[in-house]
């Protein structure tokens, strides 16, 4: 998956095997059984050109991270307790960006201050009904889906 997000473009088995042969040895058979298992499993999409195929990623490496973290998260039976352990193990650099990942998830609302009563006002803060919003990402339910 990582040679097919990098070029972000329909690539076909030869080109990844010609790219992977730079670091090691590997053969056609691998590469083609590992994309066609990629594709089995609804992370990529083929069309066929000619007797090949090429290969194209369903969604972005950013939606597969989030997906995966969302599954674990999932399996948790403590949600909470999970998350900040999570947070834990994040450096200065991590948390940082998780901020700044909240506050675009939570839109301009919540990022100006409060008055009483206010649309920004900790009573009608997150409310679908205060932000215009379903409560969803409305990114993540296409991209997700690609796994």
């Amino acid at each position: 998956m990582t040679r097919v997000w990098k070029w972000n473009r329909p690539v076909t088995v030869r080109e990844v095997l010609e790219d992977l042969q730079r670091e090691r040895s590997i053969a056609y058979t691998t590469v083609m059984t590992v994309l066609d298992n990629l594709h089995q499993k609804g992370w990529v999409r083929r069309e066929a050109e000619g007797r090949a195929y090429r290969y194209e990623a369903v969604s972005t490496r950013a939606a597969y991270a989030a997906a995966l973290m969302n599954d674990a998260w999932a399996q948790s039976d403590n949600p909470a307790a999970a998350l900040v352990a999570f947070f834990g193990m994040m450096s200065e650099e991590q948390r940082h960006a998780l901020r700044d990942a909240v506050r675009m998830v939570q839109g301009p609302e919540t990022a100006q201050p409060a008055t009483a009563g206010s649309a920004g006002s900790p009573e009608s803060a997150g409310s679908p009904e205060s932000t215009g919003s379903t409560g969803e990402n409305p990114g993540s339910a296409t991209e997700a889906d690609g796994r």
